[in-house]
């Protein structure tokens, strides 16, 4: 018997494999949920249907995978249809895992500073408010001790160069994990996050992740990058019953790198960079 046997969810914008959310998806699969799944809608007159295409690939002849659909976060009408499929395919569900962002790339490659009107409210409807939306949305179908999970990184806790708006925007993420876990408490719905570190994601690449996996070596407590395997076991434990006592938490699944107050052993390491040599006269 599974951690996830007799459960059943959503599991909200999975782009391909190597996604955070195919991470947590994958082992909530294997012990046993049942998941619907949603994309980014492909244009009608797109004969190669990517953004579908990917996840078929992915979930295909997993009998865990219950319905695929396209959702827009920005339209309410594509929300209340997943909703209602999942009303009439699952049920109540159990737990609904939130992974959908975007920034305009032209706002994303600005500094902050720079960040355009449009841009902004672009990022920020779908990068944060979108988690309002769905949860607002699916509050019919809740069973009696659901989970919601988001992902959210640590550029919403501190400035990350080249993360720009969408730090602006996990910040604003962070806070709503928290009001809603306030707004959900008494349905006995819980809402958390995880943020992991850097990983060799889509999204990952706008931010520089090659910069960082060496940052985050070189800094952590544990002296290494962490795994999407890691990431998915941790997301799949906030979702799952065995997490049933928390909510409103960001789980921080980074090697530790979340801790640091200095550089740590990266500064024995590269002392000679960092601390100027007194001169000898």
């Amino acid at each position: 018997m599974g951690m996830f046997t007799g459960k059943k969810g959503l599991i909200l914008g999975v782009f391909n494999e190597q996604s955070i959310a195919w991470a947590i998806a994958r082992i909530v699969l294997d012990e046993g949920g049942l998941c619907g799944f949603t994309h980014f809608p492909d244009r009608p007159d797109d004969p190669r249907q990517k953004n579908k295409g990917r996840l078929v690939k992915l979930t295909e002849g997993n009998p865990g995978a219950k319905f695929l659909a396209p959702m827009n976060v920005q339209s309410d009408a594509d929300i209340a249809a997943v909703m209602e499929q999942a009303g009439r395919e699952l049920g109540t569900i159990d737990f609904m895992l939130h992974s959908i962002a975007f920034a305009p790339p032209d706002d994303l490659r600005r500094d902050t500073v720079e960040t355009s009107r449009e841009g902004f409210k672009t990022a920020m409807e779908i990068s944060a408010y979108s988690l309002i939306a769905v949860a607002n949305a699916a509050r019919n179908i809740y069973s009696d001790k659901a989970s919601i999970l988001t992902l959210t990184y640590f550029g919403g806790e501190r400035a990350v160069p080249r993360y720009n708006v969408m730090g602006v925007c996990k910040a604003a993420l962070d806070s709503i994990v928290k009001y809603l876990a306030y707004d959900l408490g008494p349905r006995g719905v819980r809402v958390n996050a995880v943020s992991a570190g850097p990983l060799r994601t889509v999204s990952g690449k706008g931010a520089g992740v090659d910069d960082m996996l060496f940052l985050y070596e070189a800094m952590a407590p544990l002296q290494r990058n962490i795994t999407h395997e890691e990431v998915g076991r941790a997301g799949a434990f906030l979702l799952s019953d065995a997490a049933g006592g928390i909510t409103g938490e960001i789980l921080h699944v980074d090697a530790g790198y979340n801790i640091m107050g200095s550089p740590g052993r990266m500064l024995e390491k590269y002392k000679d960079v960092f601390v100027k040599q007194p001169q000898t006269v």
